[in-house]
Order: structure tokens, then sequence, then C-alpha cells
């Protein structure tokens, strides 16, 4: 693991890509600290946080495009294959290599609010635990990107993907309230994600009996508990895709509560994807 993730750094560091995703970052961080702390003279660095998440829709798909999908394009994941180590420690020092890229610029960063709280009075505590909310959102995030990368041999359509992924989750919270709330409606989306459900197991295990049980299974789930208690899938679907965002558990941070329901939640989203990308390396594998 520890020479994957030593192969992976000289990789990024002796190229652009450390670099730019570190400039982008620091530039819109920057912009924001210019606008909140400077120009309008809010004390609170969190909000500067809280307006430079949107940079991560661009940057974190441009970091993480090329990870796995240039390793299949180039053929060099059989090497990956021949390595005496697991596929997990392979994943795990690649997630690792992408965290010290990502960790380097929110080292400055972290400079900022001590830069701050010398001319004014910033709510350190607050800044920091925002900064680590934001450090970890970002890693999940990152997650989410390696295991899209892990899907295709071709970086355009895992940035692309990656993109459209992230900037859904950035505003679920705002589409939840034109979605519908109705009970059927409700029940047709987590439908359509049991189907969408069955057909990532199909491509990760190639194995159609698995596929199709945890599909109908939960077609069936859904169906049973629509007809049994109709009145509970009522606002539902809103309700989920505001659960599911991000970006959103952020904000509790940044209205000053150290919310640990947010970072299990952060966690739960890395330790998935990364599950996710390993089985999906694995499939390929044994292909």
């Amino acid at each position: 693991m520890i020479a994957v993730l030593k192969h992976e750094l000289r990789t990024y560091f002796h190229s652009l890509t450390a670099y730019v995703f570190g400039a982008f970052l620091l530039v819109f961080v920057g912009v924001g600290a210019m606008l909140y702390n400077l120009q309008a003279a809010v004390s609170n660095f969190e909000y500067v946080l809280s307006f430079s998440s949107l940079i991560f829709v661009v940057i974190v798909p441009i970091l993480t495009m090329r990870v796995l999908a240039e390793e299949r394009k180039q053929k060099t994941d059989q090497l990956l294959y021949s390595l005496p180590i697991s596929t997990a420690k392979v994943i795990l020092g690649k997630y690792l290599a992408l965290l010290v890229v990502y960790f380097v610029p929110l080292c400055v960063i972290a400079a900022y609010p001590l830069i701050f709280s010398r001319y004014g009075d910033v709510y350190l505590l607050t800044s920091y635990g925002s900064l680590l909310a934001y450090f970890v959102m970002g890693a999940s995030l990152i997650a989410v990107g390696l295991f899209i990368s892990s899907l295709t041999e071709n970086q355009g359509f895992a940035a692309g993907i990656g993109i459209a992924a992230i900037l859904f989750n950035y505003f679920s919270v705002s589409l939840a309230e034109y979605v519908s709330a109705t009970a059927f409606g409700s029940a047709a989306a987590i439908c359509i994600f049991a189907v969408i459900l069955g057909w990532i197991i199909h491509y990760l295990t190639r194995n159609d009996t698995i596929a199709y049980s945890v599909s109908l299974v939960l077609l069936a789930a859904t169906v049973i508990a629509y007809f049994v208690n109709r009145t509970g899938f009522e606002g539902l679907l809103p309700d989920i895709m505001k659960k599911l965002s991000l970006f959103d558990r952020l904000n509790t941070f940044v209205n000053g509560i150290f919310d640990m329901t947010a970072i299990t939640y952060f966690l739960s989203v890395i330790v998935f994807f990364l599950f996710l990308s390993v089985q999906s390396l694995e499939k390929r594998r044994y292909n």
C-alpha cells in the first residue's frame, strides 16, 4: 500500500494535477475571504468555507477522473492485479494519495482564521470545526469520484458524470422543493432506485441472481409498504433528497453546531464508495 501511495504522490506532484487542484481551491477560498472577511468585514471564516464548497463540483472530478480510468485505458491496471497486495490496499493507497493532495492546500487555508483573528474577533472553534467538516466532506466527494473513475476508461466521461453527480448533490436541497411530494411519486422514485441499484450490483459482480434478487426484493417491499401505509410515503422523496445532501450537512457546522451525525454520515459515504471501488476493481481482475 505504501508503494502505491508513493507512486501516486510522485505522479501527482511531478505533473500539474496537484498544483492545479491546489491553485483552484486556494483562489476560490481567497475570493470568498476577500468578499466576506475583508470587504464585508464579517468575522465568520466558516462562511467562506460554505461559499467555496461550490468549487468541489469542478476540482474533485478533475482530480479523480484519471486515477483508475487512465489505468484501464493504458492497460496498466494489469500491473495492479499482479502486485503482492490486496485490491483493497491498492484502492486505499490511491485514495490516501488523493487525500494528501487535498490536505496540502487546506494547511494553507488553516492559517486564514489565525491571521484574521489578529484584526478582529474570529470564532476559532467554529472556524476550525467547520474546516474539519470541510475536509471530511471533501474526502467523501473524492471517494465518490474514485468510484466513478473505476467504472470507465474514458477520463472525460468520468469527469462529466462526477460533475453531474456532485452538482446534483449540491442543489439537492433546493431541488427537493420542486419534486413530487405525493405518496405515489415517492414510491415510484424508490422503485427506480431499486432498478438502478440492481444494475450497479450486476455491473460490479456480473451475478444476475444477486442483482435481480436485490431489485425484486426492494421493489416488492416498496409496493407492499405503499399499499399498507400509503401516508408514510407522503413527502418521503423530498426528505430523502435533503438527507442525502453532503453540502447541507456542512451548513450545520457553519451555523456553529458540531454535528457528530454529519461526521458519521461523511465517513459512511467514504467507506461505502471505497468498498464499491474495490468491488469494481475485483470484477475487472476476474474478468
